[in-house]
């Protein structure tokens, strides 16, 4: 399952790495609706302190995951993605059967600190695609990625809001299920996509912590621009995790049922550019441009959210921050034209690294944001203040993608390949 198997082989492996991606994603999104309400209820139904857990939640997943991300892609390039990915979904499935169980805030957390440690698949599915897709393919393999991740904001929040409704637990019992039917799923039909001839002799240890791996990062001086968008978009991504749901409570009065329909809907307009769009205008105009759209309509589709005074003025921001769906595939694919299969696994850990350490900030920010603008201490009452936050965010990202983001048609020697060649 290299750059040079057959179309059918990897276009099998793709659909493979598609579906574990899209049940983990549905695990994941079962629970986004319910998640904040159940810390509401730990909280007496409190906002302002619902809020603040939210973003403690949100810091603690994000750290733990910017410590774990490098350790995951280093074991992946040590031995290989299908391990991982099924010790991923494994842990996954029986930590969300603990958060189900969990009776105390406390416990909750500890439920979420361990599934940020198991949330291992969406990191080495970056790398299995590089491994089994030529370069020019790359962004609509990414882009039916994106689409898996689409797919399951349909599905699971739906779910999830109306599970919610009957019971705030019987998300989690849900995603538990998914997540394990995902490990058997993996472990019968996943194959392996990096064979033993290019895989590391050894765990890179020195890679494998958060600062070797963004020291990792520096020696590709191609990708350094990539990897502060990488960074920018992370960071505005956070406010939906932060503060959707009790924004969406706050301003507009929607239930969890009403959520579920919202990011159904999010998730439709995604699959449709993931799908569709990504592979037509990334063809048309090239990565580097596309990348510059898509971040514009999300700086637009941002400050329609932060301003929208009703529900419906919200919605009718959805289609134009859908198309913010072309920019990760095509910073993923320039990316992964810059380096080597060897390192693949290290360099989407350092990716993912980078995300979380968006993640352990972001998460905090916007949930101080949002309350400090609900307070009556606030210079104007403006609740979406955090997406508007978020918008200034990708305009700082469009102009480093701008000035940084090039396309190559062919990739830059690793460090090891130079050092080779100068000798």
């Amino acid at each position: 399952m290299t750059d040079t198997a057959a179309p059918g082989a990897r276009k099998a492996a793709l659909a493979f790495i598609f579906v574990t991606v899209l049940i983990d994603i549905l695990a994941f999104g079962l629970i986004i609706p319910v998640l904040p309400h159940l810390l509401k209820d730990f909280v007496g139904g409190d906002t302002v302190r619902a809020a603040y857990w939210v973003g403690v939640f949100g810091f603690l997943f994000a750290a733990i995951q910017f410590v774990s991300a490098p350790i995951q892609g280093a074991m992946s390039d040590r031995f290989g993605r299908r391990p991982v990915i099924l010790l991923s979904c494994l842990g996954l499935g029986v930590d969300f059967i603990f958060m189900a169980v969990a009776q105390t805030l406390p416990w909750l957390l500890v439920g979420r600190v361990v599934s940020a440690m198991f949330s291992a698949s969406f990191t080495t599915a970056n790398a299995y695609i590089a491994d089994v897709t030529p370069p020019d393919k790359r962004a609509q393999a990414y882009g039916m990625i994106g689409a898996a991740f689409g797919l399951g904001f349909i599905i699971g929040p739906a779910i999830g809001g109306h599970l919610g409704e009957v019971n705030v637990r019987l998300p989690f019992w849900f995603a538990a299920g998914l997540a394990l039917l995902n490990f058997v799923y993996g472990l019968f039909v996943l194959p392996e996509s990096l064979p033993v001839q290019r895989r590391t002799q050894r765990i890179d240890w020195q890679h494998a912590s958060p600062l070797g791996s963004l020291k990792l990062l520096g020696q590709y001086r191609a990708i350094w621009g990539l990897a502060g968008v990488v960074f920018l978009v992370n960071f505005a991504h956070y406010v939906y995790p932060s503060v959707f749901v009790l924004f969406a409570d706050y301003a507009y009065g929607w239930g969890s049922g009403d959520v579920g329909w919202v990011l159904g809907a999010v998730g439709i307009l995604s699959v449709i550019v993931n799908a569709v769009l990504v592979k037509k205008i990334v063809g048309a105009i090239g990565e580097r441009r596309a990348l510059l759209v898509g971040l514009s309509c999300g700086v637009v589709g941002f400050t329609i959210y932060g301003f929208a005074p009703t529900g419906a003025i919200f919605l009718m921001g959805l289609p134009i921050m859908s198309l913010w769906a072309l920019a990760m595939p095509s910073t993923q694919a320039m990316v992964t034209r810059e380096v080597g299969p060897e390192v693949q696994g290290r360099v989407q850990g350092a990716l993912t690294s980078l995300a979380s350490l968006a993640g352990v900030v972001a998460p905090i920010v916007y949930t101080s944001v949002f309350a400090w603008f609900i307070t009556p201490h606030a210079p104007a009452k403006l609740p979406g203040a955090p997406f508007l936050l978020a918008g200034m965010l990708l305009a700082c990202a469009g102009v480093v993608a701008w000035r940084f983001a090039r396309t190559h048609a062919v990739r830059q020697a690793s460090p090891e390949e130079a050092n080779t060649e100068a000798a």
